[in-house]
């Protein structure tokens, strides 16, 4: 089976595998040889393969997995690191991945608080000029 991980700026992964491992919102799966067509998106995880007997990692900022004719595994993420070291991965590399995911959330929802001020202030001025025509 063929595994291919990318992220819009290069190829992290790309070679023949046994099997997989990875985890979306419901849980973590595996995959092998002959699975059915599957399309899922991933949480921020650790992907994990076996080839010949040996285990290999990939810590990865979410994306998209996607098993074409039961030979193909691609994922496509935001970010991702390989590594052979676990455990740096899931402290050092997971936990960067989880916070700058938590300071995007926060971005986001101070955005949106400003987007909807100016609206309401937009509002309030159209309700007052209203009978005018006018906007202040």
């Amino acid at each position: 089976m063929k595994l291919r991980i990318v992220t819009p700026l290069s190829v992290i992964v790309d070679e023949d595998i046994d099997s997989l491992r990875a985890e979306d919102p419901s849980g973590s799966f595996g995959i092998m040889t002959g699975h059915a067509p599957f399309l899922t998106a991933l949480a921020i995880s650790i992907v994990s393969w076996r080839r010949e007997k040996q285990e290999y990692f990939c810590a990865v900022r979410g994306g998209v997995l996607t098993v074409t004719d039961g030979t193909t595994v691609a994922i496509a993420t935001r970010e991702a690191v390989a590594g052979n070291d676990l455990a740096t991965l899931d402290r050092e590399i997971l936990a960067r991945f989880q916070s700058d995911a938590e300071a995007e959330r926060v971005e986001r929802t101070e955005t949106v608080a400003l987007q909807l001020n100016a609206i309401r202030r937009m509002v309030s001025r159209l309700h007052s000029g209203a009978d005018k025509g006018a906007f202040r």
